[in-house]
């Protein structure tokens, strides 16, 4: 049995165009949609199994990945768009008619990710963003209700689409925020 993961994942992971520089990403609203301009190819784009990010409806994962912040611009009725919780680490900034998650941002200076914002590229119309290319926080889909006897079946899923899944973020990712920390502590060196 094969496990249907998210869309762009389930019908096949599209390979970005080298000479991509971005597209706009759209809610689904009927009239005034609120429309973000972005000018960066998507970055670690992955397969998400949190219970923060936007999914659409019956997918087990979102499909997020990251832009440079100063490559993101809000181009239509951003009047629109509400931070989903502010408490959050990631601000997630949702257009209140849909419900869609636009865009995440970092405001914590100090965090190793502050300057990137984070996308959903299936609401742009534009071709040629990279696909996803690892899953990320895969036991977290357990607590939006997938049962954990499934979780085989999950994983052997997205290894078969070519997402190696991970509890956690790839370990390029993790090696950044450990760089990060150890320049924090002041133990970072080179080798």
């Amino acid at each position: 049995m094969t496990t249907a993961i998210h869309p762009s994942v389930d019908h096949g992971i599209q390979k970005g165009a080298s000479d991509f520089k971005g597209g706009t990403l759209r809610c689904s609203c009927a009239t005034d949609p609120v429309e973000v301009r972005v000018d960066s190819q998507v970055l670690f784009n992955h397969a998400c199994g949190c219970t923060k990010c936007w999914k659409p409806a019956g997918a087990l994962f979102s499909v997020v990945g990251v832009v440079p912040r100063d490559k993101l611009t809000v181009t239509a009725h951003g009047e629109k768009l509400k931070v989903v919780d502010d408490s959050a680490l990631i601000q997630r900034h949702a257009c209140t008619g849909c419900g869609k998650h636009l865009f995440g941002r970092i405001e914590n200076k100090d965090h190793a990710f502050y300057g990137l914002d984070f996308i959903h590229t299936e609401l742009s119309k534009d071709a040629g963003w990279e696909g996803p290319g690892f899953a990320a926080f895969v036991s977290s889909i357990i607590e939006s209700g997938t049962p954990p006897s499934a979780m085989a079946d999950v994983r052997k899923t997205l290894r078969e689409k070519g997402l190696e899944p991970y509890d956690c973020l790839s370990p390029a990712l993790m090696d950044l925020l450990a760089v990060h920390a150890a320049k924090a502590k002041g133990t970072y060196r080179e080798a």
